[in-house]
C-alpha cells in the first residue's frame, strides 16, 4: 500500500514539474546554505587551529605596550634587555626555556634572482620552544651565536623564491649587505591566514641581526615556553611579577608590557568562529521555514484542484487514512527531493569556496544527515495540515465540486 502511495505521490509531482521544483526551492535554498556554511565554518576553524598550533602549544609571547600596540599616547615603552631573558630562564618556575626575538627586512639576492623577505634574529631556544623542524642542516653553535656570524637559516619560499630546485644548504647568498651561509632548510608551514606565509622568513643569530641591521643590543619580543605540569596562569603571574620588578614598575600603576598565551587566542579564535557559524547556520535555516509555508501554500492548492479525485476515491472505498497518507507522502517526497538537491548544491558551494578560502574540506556526515532529516520533518509538519484538509472532505461536497 506505502508504495503504491508513493508511486502516486511521484506521479503528481511529476505532473507539475516546474511548480514542484519552484515548491522546492526555499528546501534547497535552506539545506544548501546550512550544510555550507557549517561546513565551511568547521573548516574555517581547524585551519585557524592548525595555525595557533603551527606557532606552539604552551607558548608565552612577551612584548612591550600594552595589547597588541605600544599603549596609550604615552611614552613609548622601551624594549626588553638580555639580562630580562636570563632573568625569566633562573626565576621563574615552570619555564622551560625562553628565546629573544627582533625582526628586520631585506632583499636576497643570489646570482640572478632576487627576493625581498623578513629577517627574525634569535638563539637556537627557539627551535626548542616552537614546534619547526628542520628539514634538512643544522641549528646554530653557540660560537656562532655569540660572535654574531654571518649565517641562516631559511625557510622554503625563500629557498624556492632564490634556489629553484637547488639544495640552498652550504651555499651563500647576500641579504641585504650581508654575506650570508645558509647552514639549514626550515621545513614548510604554509600559509598563515592571520600572518602571511610562513615560510617567507630567514633566520639568523640574534646578535647578527642587532648589529647589522637594527644596530641595536635590546630585544622586541620574549618567546617563552612552558613545561606542561605548570599552569599557565600561575607562569604567567610570576613572569609578570618579575618584568614589573626589573622594569621597575610601581604599585597603582599598569604594565607597559603585555604577556600573549598562544592557548587562549587558539581558544578564543575557535569559540568565535564557532559562534560566527551558528549564527550565520541560524540565519540560513529561516529559509528552511518558509520552503516548508510554500510546501504547504502548493499542496493546499493541490486539495483544491484535486477535490473531486480526493470525492471518487472515498465514494468508490478510500477510507480518509489512506487519503490523508497520499498528501502526506507528496509533501514528505517535495522536501525528501529538496534536501537531497540542497545538500548536492552545498558540496558543490563547499568544492568551489575551499581553494579560495584556503581552508581544509571536513565533510561532516552528522551535518549532511541532520540537514537532510530535517528537510523530511519539515515536510512531515508543513504537509500534514493540507492532508488533513483533504482526508476530511466529505465524498458527495467532493463530488460536487467543479
Amino acid at each position: 500500500m506505502l508504495g503504491t502511495i508513493f508511486l502516486l505521490a511521484l506521479r503528481s509531482i511529476r505532473r507539475h514539474v516546474l511548480r514542484s521544483l519552484l515548491t522546492m526551492l526555499g528546501i534547497v535554498i535552506g539545506v544548501g546554505a546550512v550544510v555550507s556554511m557549517v561546513t565551511l565554518g568547521k573548516a574555517t576553524t581547524a585551519a585557524v587551529t592548525q595555525q595557533i598550533a603551527a606557532l606552539g602549544t604552551n607558548i608565552l609571547q612577551v612584548r612591550p605596550g600594552q595589547g597588541f600596540g605600544r599603549g596609550g599616547g604615552g611614552t613609548t615603552p622601551r624594549d626588553f634587555e638580555l639580562a630580562d631573558i636570563a632573568a625569566i630562564r633562573q626565576q621563574v618556575g615552570g619555564v622551560t626555556a625562553a628565546a629573544p626575538s627582533v625582526s628586520s627586512s631585506a632583499t636576497a639576492i643570489y646570482e640572478g634572482a632576487n627576493w625581498s623577505t623578513t629577517i627574525n634574529g634569535t638563539t637556537s631556544d627557539y627551535f626548542r620552544i616552537s614546534p619547526w623542524p628542520l628539514q634538512e642542516g643544522r641549528l646554530f653553535s653557540p660560537d656562532e651565536e655569540s660572535a654574531g656570524k654571518a649565517v641562516c637559516i631559511i625557510g622554503t619560499t625563500v629557498a624556492k623564491n632564490l634556489f629553484g630546485n637547488a639544495d640552498p644548504v652550504g651555499k651563500r647568498f647576500r641579504l641585504g649587505n650581508v654575506s650570508c651561509d645558509v647552514i639549514a632548510l626550515l621545513s614548510t608551514k604554509g600559509q598563515a591566514g592571520f600572518g602571511g606565509d610562513q615560510d617567507d622568513t630567514v633566520i639568523m643569530p640574534l646578535k647578527t641581526v642587532q648589529r647589522r641591521y637594527l644596530g641595536t643590543t635590546t630585544v622586541r619580543t620574549i618567546l617563552v615556553g612552558i613545561d606542561d605540569h605548570y599552569s599557565s596562569e600561575q607562569v604567567q603571574a610570576t613572569l609578570a611579577s618579575l618584568l614589573r620588578e626589573r622594569r621597575r614598575i610601581t604599585a597603582g600603576k599598569e604594565d607597559d608590557f603585555n604577556i600573549f598565551d598562544t592557548k587562549q587566542i587558539s581558544d578564543t579564535l575557535t569559540q568565535t568562529t564557532s559562534m560566527l557559524t551558528s549564527i550565520v547556520a541560524a540565519v540560513a535555516a529561516i529559509s528552511l521555514v518558509v520552503g516548508g509555508i510554500g510546501i504547504m501554500n502548493i499542496m493546499l492548492v493541490s486539495v483544491t484542484e484535486r477535490t473531486r479525485e480526493i470525492g471518487i476515491r472515498l465514494a468508490i472505498g478510500a477510507v480518509a487514512s489512506e487519503v490523508l497518507m497520499q498528501f502526506l507522502v507528496e509533501a514528505i517526497v517535495l522536501s525528501c527531493l529538496g534536501g537531497l538537491i540542497g545538500l548536492v548544491l552545498a558540496q558543490v558551494v563547499v568544492a568551489i569556496a575551499v581553494p579560495l578560502m584556503n581552508v581544509p574540506w571536513i565533510f561532516e556526515p552528522a551535518v549532511n544527515l541532520g540537514a537532510f532529516a530535517v528537510s523530511a520533518a519539515i515536510g512531515v509538519i508543513f504537509g500534514y495540515f493540507p492532508a488533513r484538509r483533504a482526508a476530511g472532505l466529505n465524498p458527495i461536497d467532493a463530488l460536487r465540486h467543479e
